[in-house]
């Protein structure tokens, strides 16, 4: 499907996938082995790492003590082989215990805090680097993906492996610390008994592995499902969402649509939360049965006269106990440690993805003495999402704009007119030839420097969810409000914004809203103003307005363009009669240049555009 519109630039998806696409998102990738780079996100941590991993050891060390000392209990305390009970032991036996579960308790608080704090961290860079990696982007990966499925990745697929990064650690080195210590102390006590405990745990390891693969693809196709919930709320309860299903009395359908992925959804959740449960039914059954077991194995070597106290029995079954909340502990982690490889292999995807558009090597600042100067030299261009096209979008453009000219660039719709305002300030890159900045290929420069010379009104204006003057100090964060009232009064709005209750403070709505057209346009006016370029670029930035505002807005844009190299793309012929230079573009040539009077003389494509307006 052809990525460019009508007037020459690319066009987002709509949101909609086709059955054979989502057909094919549903067969899960194999997950590659990530650990080694999940693992390099604790490296900053590592000496906390260290502080936790002594905090487990010694918690994980006191918690066999007290079996052991119960088998004192028992044998020299309760039933002596000697006289009768020695109650200081059985009392001093006591206090140990409770002393070490005391401490084993505090030592758990401390490690949660720690782990936690480790784990939130690491989370909260990941979310901020994967924001920042995105910020990098070129335009044209936003073209292409929608902004639900994007921010499902930052908020779902990052947000869903917040329970791992924060408690694997402890968990695994805790479980794994008491689990040894357990068998050591089985060990100790009997190792007959030890034989009987733990001769299905080699299945039972088995047996957990497959249930985390198939977890980890069920994980995938549940991200999958919420990226889709995502961009469909992201478009149906958006202001441009609303009053579009509003227009055509679609509500209905939306819902339907939600409703199709919402139970999509849920099936996939419960499919995650089973998964495994048999298996973890019978590892309990299993665990729980032990204790039974041993003491059927106990009467067996008892009956044949093999020396076991009453003592050790009970100790052995309570260390043995003990095994079973660490076991299913680590099998769970080991469970979610597959499961979240499939999260983070959604995330790594993203992060692996690498910008289009960088600066080069050697990329050097805007020569500050010839900014103003344009030049584009042989350019062929195809938008890269329809490289395959046999057709570009523009095809072998040159033409030349002096520092202080107001450019103009006017041609039927989809000639390619938007496309060359892109590539000015390196929004995509030529496919072939070169545009010039201040004398530089584009391509040689920063893009920092580039961008700080060009300020940019379209027709289809931004404005934040915020103040007016929140909205105009995103080109200035520093700016003073006198420097706003200057700004406001020179794009014609100062009167305006005064004349609400709350003036620059008044809330603007989401995309500017409760503005009107020629309100959130003198408003952008004002901000692209305030940032004060040597270049501005116009994309029909007066096309969607009623003639009353088109006339203010226009005398404002009229005055911005006083002293600075204007590139003004227009579809109303009317605001361009003035222009010191008019290129005429058709079918991704320039068909003709020159100025008003002189294009009427042609009576060429410029003339038939003009007589098609005034027909109209």
């Amino acid at each position: 499907m052809s990525m460019h519109g009508g007037r020459g630039g690319p066009m987002g998806a709509m949101g909609r996938d086709s059955d054979a696409q989502r057909a094919q998102n549903a067969q899960a990738p194999k997950i590659p082995n990530l650990f080694p780079r999940i693992a390099k996100l604790f490296t900053p941590y590592r000496g906390w790492l260290i502080v936790v991993a002594v905090l487990v050891l010694v918690a994980a060390a006191t918690t066999v003590i007290p079996p052991l000392l119960i088998q004192q209990v028992f044998n020299e305390g309760l039933f002596p082989k000697t006289g009768g009970p020695n109650f200081p032991l059985v009392l001093s036996l006591v206090g140990i215990m409770i002393a070490i579960w005391i401490v084993s308790a505090g030592l758990g608080v401390g490690t949660t805090y720690l782990t936690e704090s480790i784990g939130n961290k690491v989370m909260g860079t990941l979310r901020v680097s994967l924001f920042e990696h995105l910020q990098a982007m070129e335009l044209a990966f936003f073209t292409r993906n929608k902004t639900g499925a994007i921010q499902s990745r930052l908020q779902n697929d990052v947000g869903g492996v917040a329970g791992v990064l924060s408690s694997t650690v402890s968990t695994v080195l805790g479980n794994t610390i008491t689990v040894l210590a357990a068998l050591v102390a089985m060990l100790i006590l009997s190792w007959p008994l030890t034989l009987v405990a733990v001769i299905m745990l080699p299945l039972m390891v088995f047996a957990q592995r497959k249930v985390g693969q198939v977890r980890a693809r069920i994980a995938t196709k549940t991200q999958e499902s919420l990226s889709d919930l995502s961009s469909i709320t992201q478009e149906a309860l958006s202001v441009s969402g609303i009053m579009l299903s509003k227009a055509f009395t679609q509500q209905g359908t939306e819902v339907a649509r939600y409703e199709k992925e919402n139970k999509v959804q849920i099936g996939l959740q419960v499919r995650q939360a089973m998964t495994g449960q048999w298996f973890f039914a019978m590892v309990q059954i299993f665990l729980s049965s032990i204790p039974a077991v041993i003491y059927l194995f106990a009467g067996i070597l008892l009956t044949n006269n093999v020396p076991l106290t009453i003592g050790t029995i009970v100790a052995f079954t309570t260390v043995q106990a003990r095994l079973l909340f660490p076991l299913m502990g680590l099998m769970q982690v080991g469970l979610d440690l597959q499961t979240s490889q499939a999260l983070f292999a959604r995330i790594f995807q993203y992060f692996d993805l690498q910008p289009a558009i960088v600066d080069s090597p050697n990329a050097h600042a805007v020569n500050s003495a010839r900014v103003g100067e344009i030049e584009l030299d042989d350019v062929i261009f195809h938008y890269p999402e329809a490289e395959k096209e046999s057709e570009p979008t523009l095809k072998g453009i040159t033409l030349s704009i002096k520092p202080g000219q107001y450019a103009a660039f006017v041609g039927p719709s989809g000639s390619g007119k938007t496309t060359i305002s892109y590539l000015v300030p390196r929004l995509y890159d030529v496919t072939s030839g070169s545009v010039r900045f201040a004398g530089d290929d584009v391509r040689d420069l920063t893009n920092e420097s580039l961008m700080s010379y060009i300020g940019v009104v379209s027709q289809e204006t931004y404005l934040f969810h915020a103040s007016i003057a929140e909205n105009l100090r995103y080109a200035k964060p520093d700016a003073t409000d006198e420097e706003l009232h200057e700004v406001a009064r020179e794009a014609n709005i100062h009167d305006t914004i005064m004349s609400f209750p709350k003036g620059y403070d008044t809330l603007v709505g989401e995309r500017g809203y409760r503005l009107s057209g020629g309100e959130k346009q003198r408003v952008a006016i004002a901000r692209v103003l305030l940032k004060n370029p040597s270049v501005m670029i116009l994309d029909e930035a007066t096309s969607a307005l009623d003639t009353v505002s088109e006339r203010i807005v226009q005398g404002t844009l009229d005055e911005a363009s006083r002293n600075r190299t204007t590139i003004a793309i227009a579809h109303r012929l009317s605001t361009v009669i003035n222009a010191d230079v008019i290129f005429v573009i058709d079918g991704g040539r320039v068909a003709e240049s020159g100025t008003h009077e002189e294009l009427l003389k042609e009576n060429g494509v410029y003339t038939k555009l003009v007589s098609e307006q005034l027909n109209a």
